[in-house]
């Protein structure tokens, strides 16, 4: 089985519970921080770590995304967002590896779109119909948005969040997907930076995880 038939395989298998595809009441907080987010400006600023980072991530993304200006903005896109929410770019890297394979059309059986597969619905309930879930920037700032207020409920429970993120909390398999993606193609920070990785593998047991001597 090639590996591109192997995503679409596990795109379907977690699309029917796919990203926030419950009949729950969306979480007010989560509203929020989703308005909040797509209002606020983007930050254009040059940062040392930042042109480090995407230095380092730019081989590694090479095999997804071969245009040059659409890679760059892409990581860019990816830094800001991350920087914005506190969270690992790394992480979005692996979760959008999963989710979509780098593919922005990229649409689930449940309707989910883009490179970290958000629900639609999400644009109606903060009042912006009008963005277009298939533009980069658009996307990974919604999804970014989701991954931080799931880490924030789960109280940094990376797996936890993980299973959140993807409609399938109480099972292990999402996160097991993105971990293994994090830990063999994305990871840049030490295991002792990374406290949400290190005690959801020991809590959790994952197989992605291996030895943490890193």
């Amino acid at each position: 089985m090639t590996q591109r038939v192997m995503l679409y395989f596990v795109l379907l298998v977690f699309a029917p519970s796919g990203l926030l595809a419950s009949t729950a009441e969306p979480d007010p907080a989560l509203i929020d921080l989703l308005a909040r987010s797509m209002a606020a400006e983007t930050d254009q600023t040059d940062h040392f770590d930042a042109q480090v980072w995407l230095m380092s991530s730019t081989p590694k993304v090479v095999r997804y995304v071969s245009d040059e200006d659409e890679r760059t903005l892409l990581l860019q896109d990816v830094y800001r967002e991350a920087a914005r929410h506190d969270l690992d770019p790394d992480l979005i890297l692996s979760v959008i590896q999963i989710e979509s394979a780098f593919d922005r059309f990229a649409v689930s059986v449940a309707g989910a779109q883009g490179l970290m597969q958000v629900m639609p619905f999400w644009r109606t309930e903060i009042g912006r119909p009008q963005d277009n879930l298939t533009n980069v920037s658009t996307n990974i700032k919604y999804g970014s948005a989701i991954l931080a207020h799931y880490l924030n409920v789960s109280r940094g429970d990376l797996v936890d969040a993980l299973a959140r993120y993807n409609g399938s909390r109480g099972k292990l398999n999402y996160p097991e997907l993105v971990i293994r993606a994090y830990r063999g193609t994305w990871q840049t920070l030490s295991n002792d930076a990374l406290p949400g990785l290190t005690n959801g593998c020991r809590s959790y047991g994952l197989a992605a995880c291996g030895p943490l001597g890193r």
